[in-house]
């Protein structure tokens, strides 16, 4: 069985923790491990905050969308924003690469999401925004399923 939700908000900081909250709620019903919820709220995080700080530039305008899926044990996220979009995607992805030094900003968000799930793709274009669908295969389901 299917099970899906969405989730639609303000592109400012404050909210970044409710998505986080809101999909680990959601994604509780399979009973993840703490690791694997943890990882989950992180992934998320890291994504929203993305949106917000370089998405929509910091400005509070815009909105931030959230679809989450649970399919036989598997989540699918997708995160998106309509801001400005990513310019050359495989340089947003290096470790430690960031366009906003000046916010102290680490520039990890890509190497935690790739390494926290089991699938990321990035899409984007510049000036419509930028779509981030993320899986991940819970634990306890792989177990269960063999």
């Amino acid at each position: 069985m299917r099970n899906e939700m969405s989730l639609n908000f303000s592109a400012i900081s404050e909210n970044e923790s409710f998505a986080r909250v809101t999909v680990a709620a959601f994604v509780a019903q399979l009973d993840p491990t703490l690791d694997e919820l943890t990882e989950i709220k992180t992934v998320v995080s890291e994504a929203v905050t993305n949106c917000i700080i370089h998405g929509y530039e910091n400005s509070g305008a815009g909105k931030v969308e959230i679809n989450a899926s649970i399919e036989d044990g598997l989540i699918t996220l997708t995160i998106r924003d309509h801001g400005v979009g990513i310019k050359d995607v495989e340089q947003a992805k290096q470790p430690l690469f960031t366009t906003k030094p000046e916010l102290e900003r680490s520039g990890m968000g890509f190497t935690i999401m790739e390494n926290f799930m089991d699938h990321v793709t990035i899409e984007t274009e510049e000036g419509k925004g930028t779509t981030i669908i993320m899986t991940k295969e819970i634990a306890r389901n792989r177990a269960v399923c063999k």
